[in-house]
């Protein structure tokens, strides 16, 4: 499938965009917008590269407070799981954390500043999803092209995954999401969708632009940010486009960048923008 603009088959997604949703604190500013999440009372977590890099906003867009400030280095992911924990992937401290809703860590995986391609090590990883067992997938993605899977405390079950373009290998693994017993990873060099089962056994792949960020909705669609084409996709579970969202042309405005993504229950989809610097609420229209 063609990534130009001409492919007129596939159903506009009809979404406008809320102007200044996120009202930030007098002084404060988002610095390279890399994820959002969303937990279950419709509170937005904005992860960023500035100096409050993890913000609380209600559903309203109204800033709540800043969480950990301290831990982070360089902002990847936010993830909020089905206990509204608080979840982080940190490309420059090499690090994924779980946070209580009150903002204290409860576990850490990889070691702090400490890059490395062992199994206590990551280098740069860019996300974290769960199964229904709470077992946690890590995406160790921009250093090392693979996954590795955890039992809920903590130690490593398996590891997949080496670089290259073959089945079941990855050229920067940039977002994981898993659903119904089957893991998706967004191989973005290799310009594909890999999905494998619990035990990262390679099923099957689809090709459909460059994937930065996965996200799952609960009535199983797949959204897919590509960032290069500059427009999200939504798939359905056989694989097929069902709906795009387009940025503006050229003309008509900046480039959208959307990095990673989430969506919420009233089927809202808030983007996080590197080069921008901004995170963005869409509403159906």
């Amino acid at each position: 499938m063609s990534s130009n603009r001409s492919d007129e088959t596939i159903p506009r997604l009809k979404y406008e965009a809320v102007p200044d949703f996120f009202q930030l604190p007098a002084g404060e500013n988002f610095v390279e917008v890399a994820a959002v999440a969303i937990n279950s009372k419709g509170h937005v977590y904005v992860f960023h590269r500035g100096k409050h890099p993890l913000m609380e906003f209600d559903a309203s867009g109204k800033f709540i407070r800043s969480i950990a400030d301290d831990l982070f280095v360089t902002a990847h992911t936010v993830r909020v799981d089905a206990e509204d924990n608080i979840w982080t992937t940190d490309v420059g401290a090499h690090v994924v954390l779980k946070l209580n809703p009150e903002g204290r860590v409860l576990l850490a995986l990889g070691r702090i500043r400490i890059p490395g391609d062992d199994v206590l090590h990551f280098n740069q990883p860019t996300d974290v999803a769960f199964d229904r067992e709470g077992n946690i997938y890590v995406a160790d993605g921009e250093g090392n092209s693979r996954v590795l899977k955890f039992n809920k405390y903590g130690n490593l079950l398996l590891a997949w995954g080496m670089k290259g373009d073959g089945p079941g290998q990855f050229d920067l693994p940039h977002s994981i999401a898993i659903n119904d017993d089957l893991v998706y990873v967004a191989d973005r060099e290799n310009a594909r969708i890999q999905i494998f089962d619990l035990n990262g056994r390679y099923l099957r792949e689809w090709k459909l632009g460059h994937p930065y960020g996965l996200f799952i909705t609960p009535d199983h669609f797949i959204y897919m940010s590509d960032a290069i084409a500059g427009r999200i996709l939504k798939i359905n579970r056989e694989g097929k486009v069902v709906g795009v969202l387009d940025g503006p042309p050229p003309d008509k405005g900046r480039h959208f960048d959307p990095h990673l993504i989430a969506v919420d229950k009233d089927n809202s989809i808030f983007t996080a923008e590197v080069m921008p610097w901004r995170a963005q609420k869409f509403k159906p229209k």
